[in-house]
């Protein structure tokens, strides 16, 4: 009897092993084939394509990462971050608003510097203020919006950015940011100071750091391609079927409150940054107030529905809501900053 119990229990542990984002990923795929084989494949290309893309970001990333756990230089970074907390939000938020990552591709840089024990709230700053402005967004900006649209964007960027690092920094007193990495992702950031190793910076000398590098990576891989990968695929059908005009009709002309209003509708809705600005522009030439434009483009870069997910899968509870609002707080703000002075 004992050991028909034993076999059950085998049985039920290892139906709960069953990754539960493959398997989301599984069923996504197929109820998008249920709907039509032809945008089926136009998914199965599009996160192809969108894993391709963000692939050489994602393995120098998780490469640093494991590296840097097998070397025993992590406790190293996160020593530099010390004591300058203040500085290191300012450069974190400058160089995020001039940074080439967009809201999911730099989920995998986020998660390695979190795991070397960089503090929170620089690495808050780069992380909200990364996804809404790069380079070739600027010039894209510029030539489509205007060069003051592109300006107040990017600074925007930088004020975002500063507004969530100094806002974790005021929170930090307390233990629901101290270990912001959920469980299975990267390490805690304080003990990695308080205990560091030795470094070896050849450290495929040692067998047993040869064994962390190789499962540092392995884990950390896995664990953001999974999840990526879901983003991409729920990226996919609300590009194909989260109509154009249903935005324009919530976002536009006679809206209540046009600015919340957009930073409302941005927040979840996604919108690709660069499919994003021909749409916004034919509705500023419709009658779209400016700050509402600027508030819709903002909250929709940061925290689009894929983005969150990823976001979701990386940082625990408090970090996740705290993105969630300040990129909220910081997209409104932005909005009626610009409408004030445009």
């Amino acid at each position: 009897m004992s050991i028909g119990i034993l076999a059950r229990t085998q049985r039920s542990d290892r139906r709960v092993q069953v990754d539960r984002v493959w398997l989301a990923v599984v069923v996504v795929l197929a109820g998008t084939f249920a709907l039509g084989i032809a945008q089926g494949l136009e998914t199965l290309v599009f996160v192809g394509d969108s894993l391709w893309n963000i692939l050489p970001f994602l393995l120098a990333s998780v490469g640093v990462a494991a590296y840097a756990q097998a070397a025993g230089a992590d406790s190293l970074i996160a020593r530099a971050f010390q004591g300058r907390t203040a500085g290191m939000i300012v450069l974190a938020a400058l160089f995020g608003a001039v940074s080439p990552f967009c809201s999911c591709g730099v989920i995998p840089l986020i998660a390695a510097l979190l795991a070397m024990g960089v503090p929170l709230a620089p690495v808050m700053a780069f992380w909200l203020a990364s996804p809404v402005m790069d380079p070739s967004m600027f010039v894209l900006t510029a030539g489509i919006l205007g060069l003051p649209f592109a300006i107040g964007k990017t600074s925007a960027a930088f004020g975002i950015g500063l507004l969530g690092g100094f806002g974790i920094h005021a929170l930090r007193k307390g233990d629901l940011f101290r270990t912001p990495l959920r469980d299975g992702v990267g390490g805690c950031g304080d003990a990695t100071v308080r205990s560091p190793k030795e470094i070896e910076w050849r450290f495929w000398k040692e067998s047993s750091r040869r064994r962390t590098f190789v499962g540092d990576a392995r884990k950390n891989l896995l664990f953001l391609g999974k999840w990526l990968t879901l983003a991409f695929a729920l990226e996919s059908l609300m590009l194909a079927y989260i109509p154009a005009d249903l935005v324009a009709a919530l976002v536009g002309e006679g809206g209540w409150l046009p600015v919340l209003t957009a930073t409302a509708v941005g927040v979840p809705a996604y919108l690709n940054g660069y499919a994003a600005l021909p749409l916004v522009g034919g509705l500023i030439s419709q009658g779209m107030a400016p700050g509402a434009a600027m508030a819709f483009l903002l909250a929709g870069g940061v925290t689009s529905i894929p983005a969150a997910i990823a976001v979701f899968a990386l940082a625990r509870g408090p970090v996740f809501l705290s993105y969630i609002v300040f990129a909220f707080v910081g997209a409104m703000a932005g909005g009626f900053l610009y409408g004030a002075i445009a």
